[in-house]
């Protein structure tokens, strides 16, 4: 089983508009709301692969209420934590000129009481998991090394973990060696204190995080695919030209494709193979963190791997 950890959910609202001027009223073209959190979306796309996988956090409100019952629309298999905080709301307003602009609200407040019955309800699914999966933000009251935490209850129960989030979480949680990660460009440089310019540069900063004990190390270049550090060795995976309708869930995407691959068991090369071609079939849809299996299947061989170090 693949257990998803999304601490900070969101109902995602997504407005269309022509345009958006300040101090004035805009009417939108279309609303959309679907649950949210990259945790979320790692466990959306991975129950559409087909894999066991529970997605467990804190809900709270009307909100969160809202969203158990979507997840339960989208078949996701959620066990989450009630909290008395409201949960969160993020927007996502969308123009014309194809500009997107997000608001994302900060998350309920938790208390020491609510992340002591999480780490209880954390326990009991990490028993069943073979994977674990954390991904994005957390709420207010969670404390900055929490994933670090739950990273060592894993590795002590034997059972790999993914890390995606940033910031001082990312710093905290480097410590703990986790089995993956994927900061891009931005988020390594405000780690580490300075600018990478070169591809060199990027593979110099995939090897320090290999011999700091990650077992994966990935680094998106966008468009342009990603360098990934495993076994020692450094990939280049390179994607196909599409025509991106929305980029938004394609790195949680990714991350459900690598997980999903480290489940099967599968080579190193098709655990990259298989991440790639996720967070592309992704970047094809207009949801986010949503892919189509067959899609993701006709992506597979259109995925370079080059093995490149």
């Amino acid at each position: 089983m693949i257990l998803v950890i999304n601490l900070n959910a969101s109902l995602d609202k997504r407005y269309e508009l022509v345009d958006f001027a300040k101090g004035k009223i805009v009417r939108a073209k279309s609303v959309d709301n679907t649950p949210g959190g990259k945790g979320i979306h790692v466990a959306n796309v991975d129950t559409i692969l087909g894999e066991e996988t529970v997605v467990t956090g804190f809900l709270g409100g009307k909100t969160g209420e809202l969203i158990a019952g979507k997840l339960e629309d989208y078949g996701i298999n959620g066990d989450f934590v009630d909290v008395a905080g409201e949960t969160r709301s993020c927007l996502a307003i969308l123009t014309e000129d194809g500009a997107q602009t997000e608001i994302l609200e900060p998350g309920p407040e938790v208390s020491l009481e609510e992340l002591k019955k999480f780490r209880k309800k954390y326990a009991e699914l990490l028993d069943k998991a073979d994977i674990v999966v954390a991904s994005g933000s957390v709420p207010q009251g969670v404390p900055v090394d929490f994933y670090a935490e739950l990273i060592e209850d894993a590795h002590a129960a034997g059972k790999k973990f993914l890390l995606d989030t940033s910031g001082d979480l990312l710093a905290r949680g480097i410590s703990a060696k986790p089995d993956f990660i994927k900061p891009n460009r931005d988020e390594i440089e405000a780690l580490r204190g300075y600018r990478l310019h070169s591809e060199a540069d990027v593979v110099r900063e995939i090897r320090h995080f290999l011999d700091e004990g990650i077992e994966m190390a990935a680094i998106s270049l966008g468009s342009q695919g990603s360098l990934v550090g495993v076994e020692g060795g450094i990939y280049r995976v390179t994607v196909p030209e599409i025509d991106c309708q929305n980029p938004v869930g394609s790195g949680d995407s990714y991350v459900a494709g690598i997980a999903a691959g480290l489940q099967r068991k599968l080579p190193v090369e098709e655990i990259l193979r298989l991440g790639a071609a996720c967070g592309t079939a992704n970047a094809l849809e207009a949801e986010s963190g949503y892919v189509q299996k067959q899609i993701v299947e006709d992506l597979l061989p259109r995925i370079a791997i080059e093995k490149i170090a």
